[in-house]
């Protein structure tokens, strides 16, 4: 293979020999899947590559086999992994920038395969060798005969193949190039993986067949009529039997019809057919458009609760089953969200189906990504650059040609961080053309010329708010200004999932329902893109940028969504679903009344029960079923107590806790009946009554001190409580940081000002002051700070004990030393208690964690654990697992003997197998060592977890600020 014939490797040109764009429908005609094993070579670059492999008689049976669709970096990642390992960077680009070259080392896929035509496949008509999605440029010959080349990852290829193909058995080889010109334009946050990772097949065209339809279908909410046209690229006939339809395409045919929307997905069968052929259709009726400045779809405004979703399997890479694809939708339809940006690049095509089917609004991403040219100015970025034109547009028309028949695409995006640029904006003249119904979307274009929505990421709330108002800073041009402030606002990402994180959700969604031109955003991002490994001793573990010897690589920055890498839900997920949940109840013990609001944007609440459930202490000792009208879309409704209701909460002498569901009524396609898609809860104002009885005086013994069955040391500090070994409580400051906590883009993150010299709050130090024992119990004046700070805290331990209730009493005074600038990670006691008191029972905030900013699903109740469960498994180890507003916690050993750590009136609480410095300086779950012992943490507050990592801090609120500071933990046994 000379290197003229491999010029295409560096071409602008986004391929050759190809077959015009199409939506490619399912049909009848005769198709052969070429997934399977396929023999397999890995070249170093063009300087290695097999001379002749394309040749039919070329004998492959030294080679490797490899499984086609799949990435071949993520084979045998724990053993010698032979075809190279993943890579990950964001921003950068992985070679050299110097467009359109790439490097020599340049890792190029060989492969080769037989089929077979079946015996009965016709002999008229075409054959389509249709690739779905390859990684990153490929080259293609059938039978010796080169078909043509090309490029555009995550979008399809066709070949004609007819003239080349005989009866029998045939040859198919492909050469597949890690880098090409292409990846200039393909520089998403991800993972850069290589390979043919989507399916192939043979695909037979019938002569007088549909090779394309383009079923346009509207919906006019004034009349409830639906409009149908259904373009073909042959004569055919269009029936539709549900509605009476049977007529010639391309006809117009107006008739009554129930609407698509992604809360109530009605879909329609269709076929399009001619002698030859005939394709089925699902159609949905459905109209977008912008109207005063406010997303609309069929005459209604829509809020979007969105999420990006990135294509990711832990264990196959980019490439996913359809099984998948289903269980990702599922899960999301379960937690409230209704919207998908496909970040940032067409999905399979498959995943789109499901979308029109489970119901989802979806923002179609172009595979157009040019963001490592942010570093250099922007020079040469190809969105700018007419020399790339042809290759942004073929990528444009690919996507809007594939996926223009589902429902579910209610807008077309340019791609994502290409700043703007000419070709940007002949991409959306394009679209525009040729599909009218859908609107045009790009982040990047802040004037937001030639785009119908603006759209923007990370903004603050307070400048989220001022959009909504309509009062953000004006463009430079007067008349883009005017059509800006025409258009809806999306946030196409905020809140950066990464780690723990992120805080602020509940006050972004109330800036959405607030504001009616802010029409909602996607949550940056669905999964962790972690790749699973395990230790030799079968541990398993998520590997993360940097894992696999990069030299050039942005750590766990892809670890950063609502659901772990194994797809099991994050805390943060969990807060999500609360927080956009769909139906607000509200419940008012005053007047006795339950006010159901419905914020579904089209259903009603038909498909809804309402259950109730009265809580004393944290126990249910009455539940039952609510009465409740189906409530309109936009609607509220007022429902009075059940007596039932009214007896049990009339008789509660405890804390007094009023709940209610609103679960399913029946089975839908993505959960069971039953399953709960939202939750009110009202916490009636209690006060314990007051701590009374004589205290117990210390008494001085060897070595320290002696209240009740406290043993203390010479230094005051808890060592024994009623014969259990007990380390602590001292005053803790410090958190491992979260990820938000870490980074700070453009500035100084909060983890650095916390171990700055003049801080030290990861290293602080215990200085005793001064101890007094008298008939009031035991004091201990110290002062809390870190070599070389000149700040610190005053913190006086006060310590009583109640002979009559058997608690010791801590209270806790803290007075800042100093000019403190900056919040405190934390503030409470940590100590540590034998490792067999492992079974944990508390009554509090649940079940997940909650963080002042991110406390929203944290419902009142009595939950129980093992310490195991206590944690959270971020792939970077992080603060975690602290539940919040706890009135007490219980430690249990297996015998039933147990430790109880009481609120006056609450705390927060984490329990860990590990300490506060362990969890730091582990980089993976793996690495974390269980001691000993458990380590407790029992706080008074915690700072906010904020999206700093790629988005705004801690807003004020939730911030926890160096203050004079008391609070009360009481402490005590339960024996076995």
């Amino acid at each position: 293979m000379s290197r003229t014939d491999m010029t295409y490797v560096e071409s602008l040109s986004p391929g050759s020999g190809r077959c015009a764009p199409r939506s490619a429908p399912a049909s009848d005609a005769a198709a052969l899947s070429l997934d399977g094993e396929w023999r397999f070579n890995l070249a170093a670059g063009l300087h290695d590559l097999t001379e002749g492999f394309e040749a039919p008689a070329f004998d492959a049976g030294g080679w490797d086999t490899l499984a086609v669709p799949s990435i071949w970096q993520m084979h045998d990642l724990d053993g010698e992994a032979p075809y190279g390992r993943p890579q990950y960077v964001n921003i950068h680009y992985p070679f050299p920038v110097d467009p359109p070259r790439v490097p020599d080392a340049n890792p190029t896929g060989e492969y080769r395969r037989t089929f077979t035509l079946p015996a009965d496949w016709p002999a008229t008509g075409r054959t389509l060798l249709r690739f779905e999605g390859v990684d990153s440029a490929f080259a293609v010959w059938v039978n010796g005969v080169r078909l043509g080349d090309g490029k555009g990852s995550r979008l399809p290829t066709e070949f004609d193949a007819t003239d080349h193909l005989v009866p029998g058995e045939n040859t198919v080889a492909v050469r597949v190039h890690q880098w090409s010109a292409g990846s200039y334009l393909e520089d998403q946050d991800t993972w850069r993986v290589s390979g043919i990772f989507r399916p192939v097949s043979l695909v037979h065209r019938p002569a007088g067949g549909i090779d394309d339809v383009f079923a346009h279908a509207d919906y006019d909410h004034a009349t409830g009529l639906g409009t149908l046209r259904v373009e073909a690229s042959a004569d055919a006939r269009l029936t539709v039997p549900e509605l009476g339809i049977d007529t010639a395409t391309g006809a117009t045919v107006t008739v009554p019809v129930e609407p698509w929307t992604a809360e109530t997905p009605r879909l329609y069968d269709a076929v399009v057919a001619t002698d030859s052929e005939r394709v089925p259709l699902r159609i949905g009726f459905r109209t977008v458009t912008v109207e005063g400045g406010v997303l609309k779809v069929n005459g209604t405004p829509i809020l979007l609760r969105g999420v990006n979703r990135h294509e990711w399997d832990p264990d196959t890479g980019r490439t996913l089953t359809l099984e998948t694809m289903r269980r990702d939708l599922e899960l999301m339809k379960r937690h409230n969200v209704n919207a998908v940006r496909t970040s940032h690049y067409p999905p399979d095509r498959r995943f789109l189906d499901l979308c029109d089917e489970l119901g989802m609004w979806v923002i179609d991403e172009c595979d157009l990504e040019t963001h490592g040219f942010y570093f250099y100015g922007w020079r040469n970025n190809p969105a700018d650059d007419p020399q790339w034109r042809e290759a942004c547009l073929d990528r444009m028309a690919r996507m809007v040609e594939r996926d223009k028949n589902h429902a579910s695409v209610v807008m077309w995006s340019l791609g994502n961080e290409c700043k703007a640029g000419v070709n940007l904006e002949a991409m959306a003249a394009w679209a525009k053309r040729r599909d009218p119904g859908r609107l045009v979307h790009s982040e990047s274009d802040y004037d937001s010329g030639y785009v119908d929505v603006y759209s923007m990421m990370y903004v603050p709330h307070d400048e989220l708010e001022r959009i909504g108002r309509r009062e953000e800073e004006p463009t430079s041009d007067p008349a883009l200004d005017e059509h800006r402030r025409g258009l809806p606002f999306i946030l196409c990402e905020y809140a950066h999932a990464m780690g723990n994180g992120p805080g602020g959700l509940a006050d972004y969604q109330r800036l959405f329902e607030q504001h009616e031109r802010i029409a909602g955003g996607f949550v940056w991002e669905w999964i962790d893109q972690g790749i699973r490994r395990r230790t030799g001793d079968g541990r398993e573990w998520f590997a993360y940028g940097g894992d696999f010897g990069e030299t050039l690589h942005d750590a766990n920055f892809i670890t950063d969504g609502l659901v772990f890498s194994d797809r099991t839900p994050s805390p943060a997920l969990v807060e999500y679903k609360k927080v956009i949940e769909p139906v607000r109840i509200g419940i008012d013990p005053a007047d006795r009344t339950i006010t159901v609001a419905n914020g579904h944007d089209f259903a009603d609440t038909g498909h809804l029960r309402f259950t109730w459930r009265m809580d004393d202490d944290g126990a249910a000792i009455a539940q039952g079923d609510l009465e409740a009208p189906a409530v309109a879309a936009g609607a509220s409704v007022q429902v009075p107590w059940t007596e039932a209701l009214a007896k049990a909460f009339d008789a509660a002498n405890g804390e007094r806790a009023v709940s209610v569901h609103a679960v399913l009524a029946r089975d839908a396609a993505w959960a069971e009946a039953g399953h709960e898609i939202a939750w009110g809860q009202v916490v009636l104002p209690y006060t314990a009554a007051p701590v009374v009885g004589p205290v117990a005086s210390p008494v001085a013994v060897a070595g320290g001190y002696r209240l009740g069955g406290a043993e203390f040391d010479a230094l005051g500090r808890l060592r024994v409580l009623d014969g259990v070994e007990v380390a602590g409580p001292q005053l803790d400051l410090w958190r491992a940081p979260v990820d938000n906590d870490r980074i700070a883009w453009g500035g100084t993150s909060l983890a650095e000002r916390w171990r700055h010299r003049n801080a030290g709050l990861d290293r602080l130090e215990h200085k005793v002051l001064g101890i007094t024992a008298d008939d009031r119990g035991l004091t201990v004046a110290t002062r809390v700070g870190a070599a070389g700070a000149e700040i610190g805290m005053l913190a006086e331990y006060e310590w009583t004990y109640r002979p009559e209730s058997g608690v010791l009493w801590l209270h806790v005074a803290v007075n800042p030393l100093g000019e403190w600038d900056f919040p405190l990670p934390r503030l409470g006691v940590r100590l540590a208690v034998p490792r067999e008191y492992d079974a944990v029972a508390w009554f509090g905030g649940g079940p997940e964690e909650a963080y002042a900013d991110s406390r929203t699903a944290a419902r009142l109740g009595r939950y129980e654990a093992p310490v195991a469960r206590m944690q959270t498994p971020y792939a970077l180890p992080q603060e975690n697992g602290s539940r919040t507003d706890v009135r007490w916690a219980r430690l249990a050993n297996p015998d039933g003997a147990a430790l109880r750590f009481l609120g006056a009136p609450h705390f927060a609480f984490t329990v860990r197998p590990w300490t506060t410095e362990g969890l730091e300086a582990a980089t993976h779950t793996h690495e974390l060592v269980e001691r000993d012992r458990l380590y407790v943490n029992l706080d008074a507050a915690l700072h906010g977890l904020g999206s700093a990592s790629c988005g705004p801090g801690v807003l004020p609120q939730y911030q926890l600020r160096a203050e004079p500071t008391a609070f009360s933990i009481g402490f005590g046994t339960e024996r076995g």
